[in-house]
Formats: C-alpha cells, structure tokens, sequence
C-alpha cells in the first residue's frame, strides 16, 4: 500500500505539473492571440502606409519626368527663337528698305543708288531668311485673323473676305508670328 499511496502521490504530481504546464500553455496562447491580432493590425497599417508612400514616389517621378520634358523643349525653343527680337526690330528696316526703292523707282536718276539699296534690302532678307524669318502670303489669300491685320474693307468684284492689298507685310519665324499683315479685305 505504501507504494500505492507513493505511485498516488507521484501520479498526482504529474497531473498538477500537467495542469500547470496546461495553463501556462493556454495562458500563453491567448496571449500570442492577441499579440497576433496586433501584428495583423500593424502589417495591414504598414502596408497601406507603404502603399501610400509608393504613390506619392510614382507621381513625384512622373512629375519629374515631365518636368524634363518640359526644360527640354523650352531650351529647344530658345535656340529656335532667339533671333525673335532682333528679326522684328529687323523689320522696320526692311519697310523703310521698300519705301527707299519705291520712291526712287519713281524718279530714274540715281540709277546705282536704287540698286545699291536693291542689293541690300535682299542680303537683308537673305539673312532673315537664312535664319527662319519668312514672310507670310497675303495678297489674293483668304483672310485669317491669325496671320493677318485688317485695316480696311472694301467692295471687290470678287469672293468676299480676302485680301485685296497688302499695306504692310507680315512676317513668320518658324511657326511663330512676328508681326501680322496689315491687309485691306474684300466685303
């Protein structure tokens, strides 16, 4: 009997160290429970939070990238267009070129005069030219506000709104306007 009380008392042991070691199991299972709860909770606001920083990362870079786009074609643009100022200023010059040759094709003396200025009013359109300045086509065109300035209309035999004659020419760089065509149209 003695051995049973003592395998009794042994037995009991182990059953309150296995009730012991159950508890602390189960203990530390709830506890790992809730811990995984927060660590599901943490990942999904990690995750979005991620989510967020990469967008924001994407759009700065497509801003970026158009951002270089853009320098790219102004610079593009200054080297087409750097004449733009001195061409218009140029322009002056050259009506003051025509009148000179229109007033002295007039009178027929000075002869070599006229065509000393002839010879130099078209060096200065070659240059401009040479450069991109063109000058638009006016007479007998449609009129279009874009590349012409009327001044005046008038009764013409022919289709209404063209132009009929030109009182000062217009002038182009590239696809530019420099100064528009100051145009009498046809009513």
């Amino acid at each position: 009997m003695k051995e049973t009380k003592q395998e009794e008392m042994e037995v009991r042991e182990d059953c309150e160290s296995v009730d012991s070691n159950l508890e602390a199991t189960v203990e530390e299972m709830e506890s790992t429970k809730g811990t995984s709860e927060d660590l599901e909770q943490k990942l999904a606001e990690k995750t979005a939070q991620y989510e967020d920083i990469f967008s924001q990362f994407q759009r700065l870079q497509a801003d970026f990238t158009n951002y270089k786009k853009r320098v790219e074609k102004e610079k593009g643009d200054i080297y087409l267009y750097a004449n733009e100022k001195i061409a218009l200023d140029l322009l002056n010059i050259i009506d003051n070129f025509e009148r000179a040759i229109q007033s002295t094709e007039k009178t027929e003396e000075n002869d070599s005069l006229l065509q000393g200025i002839s010879l130099v009013y078209k060096q200065l359109l070659d240059t401009l030219t040479k450069h991109g300045v063109e000058e638009i086509e006016a007479m007998e065109k449609p009129f279009d506000m874009n590349l012409h300035y009327a001044v005046m209309q008038e009764e013409s035999e022919g289709a209404s709104n063209y132009v009929i004659d030109v009182l000062q020419k217009g002038y182009k760089i590239k696809d530019r306007i420099l100064r528009p065509a100051m145009v009498k149209v046809s009513k």
